[in-house]
């Protein structure tokens, strides 16, 4: 199992229009991303973050360079960043 968190530093009166593209994209996510086994929101004073399961690693990565990922939901979320998001991936480790 692969996690790719995505922390977003987004002012706390824009977080509920971050949690509507969330709720927006998440079931084509689980639905039409290759890999794609769970996405989570989560919300901290100082920011949010989305928490992406898969598979395996490649599909994250191929997940980062996908036209729902780019074009849909970064188009719609890039408006209320406050500053560049931080993007990592882990692996779990059994």
């Amino acid at each position: 199992m692969f996690y790719l968190p995505i922390t977003m530093c987004i002012a706390q009166e824009n977080t509920a229009k971050a949690a509507k593209v969330y709720e927006k994209y998440k079931q084509p996510f689980l639905d039409s991303v290759v890999g794609a086994k769970s996405k989570e929101f989560l919300l901290r004073d100082e920011d949010v973050q989305v928490l992406h399961g898969f598979d395996k690693a490649e599909n994250a990565k191929a997940y980062l360079e996908s036209s729902l990922f780019k074009n849909d939901v970064v188009s719609e979320l890039s408006p209320l960043f406050d500053k560049t998001p931080q993007i990592c991936l882990y692996e779990v480790l059994s």
